[in-house]
């Protein structure tokens, strides 16, 4: 049986909020998709804490609702790629995507979820960011890089708060590189960006990261950064020929619930 909606939520020891995070997003499936088939993936990346253990304790929870998949630790990039994968193999209509670290609220879902019959590829944007100064410098780096390579002007392309069409994402991912990028979220919002896709980039709420520890800090981040960008320029050749495929796609709406 298809999935009308799979959430994709990559997680890495989470263990203080790995709990009422789940609990927050499958409420929102319940409450607004009472009839509906729908599944919260969570993609456990090799914690190091107890975030996998809790996340067990939750499935008899929510047999129908909670799906665990349990991965050696490769990086959030290749985590949410797996999800993305997992969710297109169940057959889902439409495929969002959201952190664990508890930086997000489900009401903005609502936003996004409103404009699904207009693109297959939305995203949400960080109006006001509650990260470390670093990042901040290394988002805007990144977006001024995203125009001067491609031409393309994306608020926060690489937002983990994001509704994509499950038929639509299958041949996103078809065209995604090999090994999987840094930051392959970048990637697939640039190649839907170019294909024509209006991502809208309507402004959600950003909360401020009270548990857990950022991974990626200082000159790993920098390293990151020139990592993503050499990717980027390297994409740049390809780019025509992955825009032509997605612009073949024949993508059929389902129907208006």
């Amino acid at each position: 049986m298809s999935l009308h909606l799979s959430i994709v939520m990559p997680a890495y020891n989470e263990e203080e909020c790995i709990h009422e995070v789940v609990e927050t997003w499958v409420d929102l499936l319940n409450r607004q998709f009472p009839t509906e088939n729908t599944r919260l993936i969570v993609i456990n990346d090799g914690s190091k804490d107890r975030t996998g253990a809790i996340l067990d304790s939750l499935k008899p929870k929510y047999p129908t609702k909670l799906e665990v998949v349990h991965t050696p630790n490769g990086g959030h990039g290749n985590a949410v790629v797996r999800g993305y994968h997992h969710a297109v193999a169940l057959g889902s209509d439409y495929v969002f995507q959201t952190d664990s670290d508890d930086q997000f609220v489900t009401d903005d879902f609502a936003k996004l979820w409103a404009k699904r019959y207009e693109s297959n590829f939305i995203l949400g944007y960080r109006q006001i960011r509650f990260d470390a100064p670093a990042r901040l410098v290394i988002t805007r780096i990144l977006k001024f890089s995203l125009f001067l390579i491609y031409g393309t002007y994306i608020k926060d392309s690489n937002i983990p708060f994001r509704l994509i069409n499950g038929v639509y994402l299958k041949k996103l991912l078809e065209q995604l590189p090999v090994p999987t990028p840094f930051a392959p979220n970048i990637f697939l919002a640039v190649m839907a960006r170019k294909a024509g896709q209006k991502t809208f980039d309507i402004p959600i709420v950003h909360k401020e990261r009270l548990t857990g520890t950022v991974s990626i800090l200082r000159w790993k981040l920098i390293k990151v950064c020139i990592q993503s960008f050499q990717e980027l320029a390297e994409f740049r050749l390809e780019l025509g020929s992955k825009v032509k495929a997605l612009k073949a796609v024949d993508v059929k709406q389902p129907v208006k619930m």
